[in-house]
């Protein structure tokens, strides 16, 4: 079984002002548990499309009872392949993330299409669909429900942060310099963030979820 989730919302702000928040959306004061994010591969197309693959990592904080699934010393960081396809003559934004590492304990996919409002002037919705799996035995429900909820509770957060960005780059409130909320990984980090990079990299071009 996996857990389904799906939300419709409308961004108040133009497209073009959405997609430029996309890229410049870390770091802000909802998302301090994204460490890092590099970019693995990039690519405008004949037909004028952007595709890019970026890696992210992010901390992993687990509830007590879920400690028992993570054997002693394993990576509290997850690291998430995040695919785009930027279509500025459909006037669309289609992203795709998936979880690299801890896949036995959870899986989560997720699609966002961003898509120029055509009846609602400066705004841009955003459809928002969420895959959640786990393949530990007799107690696959239970994470997938935890999985669930967390996924909602970060969803609002990844609102706000974008809403967030949004407003500074409209000039709405006073650009400021954040607390350094994007910590610097540590060397051990790194080397398992390159070493993730460099397998993900194949295939070459990033998978078009459209």
């Amino acid at each position: 079984m996996v857990k389904y989730f799906c939300s419709t919302s409308d961004i108040k702000s133009t497209w073009d002002h959405v997609v430029s928040a996309f890229w410049q959306r870390y770091p802000n004061p909802f998302s301090t548990h994204v460490l890092t994010e590099d970019v693995v591969y990039r690519e405008v197309t004949t037909d004028h499309r952007l595709l890019s693959r970026r890696l992210l990592m992010k901390t992993n904080r687990l509830p007590r009872w879920a400690e028992r699934f993570f054997p002693a010393g394993m990576s509290r960081y997850v690291y998430i392949l995040e695919d785009s396809i930027v279509d500025p003559v459909n006037r669309s934004l289609t992203t795709y993330t998936w979880n690299l590492n801890h896949t036995t304990l959870m899986s989560v996919e997720e699609r966002c299409v961003f898509l120029d409002s055509a009846e609602q002037p400066a705004t841009t919705q955003l459809k928002r669909e969420a895959w959640i799996s786990s393949s530990i035995f007799g107690f696959s429900k239970p994470i997938q429900e935890f999985g669930l909820a967390r996924f909602k509770s970060n969803q609002v957060k990844a609102m706000k942060g974008l809403e967030y960005t949004l407003s500074n780059l409209q000039g709405e409130t006073p650009q400021r310099l954040l607390r350094d909320s994007v910590r610097p990984p540590s060397e051990k980090a790194k080397e398992a963030a390159k070493s993730l990079a460099s397998a993900a990299a194949a295939p070459k071009k990033p998978q078009q979820y459209v």
